[in-house]
């Protein structure tokens, strides 16, 4: 059985990666003052970062409507079923829209197979998500148990998150200015993770950069003792030299079967700022 996978532009992808696996990516909006972009269609990485350069303020992003998603989906064959591994609801109203959008399509085609999942994920979190997918799919596992599996890994994916500045958090109201000003004289450095939730939380606070580094690595084995068979992905902010760093140094301390390395998209790097880092992997499962 034939089966459409399908993500939105907050996860950041290889390039080539979505035509290589034929998945489909509804991107989502990016608002500079008046204009508006769809992200990694009509804008893409460098222009993003040079037009946020120039930005008093940060830019705003937003969900695809309903309707965005009922046209992506209602082109797919009648007789594919689809699954979407969408964005954290928690972070965005995208996976309530994609909802809408299904009910929309399931109005006039009821016998449509559609299934919608939190991934309470973004970035390469769920790029690492649809890496899995797509190796389930290429076993020709029937579309219930591929849903179901997802929904596991979906509970089990880690991300950690670390910030080189907290510049961006400032200017986009995240963080107050006056704590803000602190940490940046106290060279503060932010480590962060997405919760059982899916909202993105606070975890460290730790005073140098190599310090905060050293500790992102650290706290992959705090959330997973087995390695077989696993991927590590990571997401950074225009700073490729420092990701391969990282890379090696997760290398060295842990046996991943795999890794995955992407560029940050415009909807997390608008929030992490140039120099940010994102690592996601499955973490054991929950007992």
């Amino acid at each position: 059985m034939s089966i459409q996978l399908v993500v939105d532009g907050a996860t950041d992808l290889p390039q080539g990666f979505a035509e290589k696996f034929d998945v489909k990516v509804i991107p989502l909006n990016i608002h500079f003052s008046n204009e508006t972009y769809k992200a990694g269609e009509d804008l893409d990485i460098q222009g993003f970062y040079k037009k946020m350069a120039s930005e008093q303020e940060l830019p705003k992003t937003s969900a695809p409507s309903p309707n965005d998603f009922y046209e992506i989906f209602k082109e797919v064959d009648a007789e594919t079923p689809i699954l979407y591994l969408a964005l954290s609801k928690t972070l965005s109203a995208t996976y309530q829209n994609a909802t809408l959008g299904r009910d929309m399509l399931l109005e006039e085609e009821p016998e449509r197979k559609v299934e919608i999942i939190n991934t309470k994920t973004t970035s390469c979190g769920t790029a690492l998500l649809l890496n899995e997918a797509i190796k389930l799919k290429m076993k020709q596992i029937d579309f219930p148990e591929l849903a179901q599996t997802m929904k596991s890994y979906a509970e089990r994916t880690v991300t950690l998150f670390s910030l080189r500045t907290v510049d961006n958090l400032i200017k986009g109201g995240r963080l107050d200015r006056f704590r803000g000003t602190i940490a940046r004289s106290l060279n503060i450095k932010l480590l962060m993770r997405a919760s059982d939730e899916g909202e993105i939380e606070v975890t460290e606070k730790i005073r140098g950069e190599k310090k905060a580094l050293r500790r992102l690595v650290d706290q992959i084995g705090e959330y997973t003792k087995s390695f077989e068979g696993k991927t590590i992905a990571l997401a950074h902010s225009n700073c490729e030299d420092k990701a391969k760093q990282i890379l090696s140094n997760i290398r060295e301390k842990y046996d991943f079967n795999d890794e995955m390395t992407v560029e940050m998209g415009p909807l997390i790097a608008t929030h992490a700022g140039e120099g940010g880092l994102v690592i996601s992997f499955l973490g054991d499962e929950k007992k």
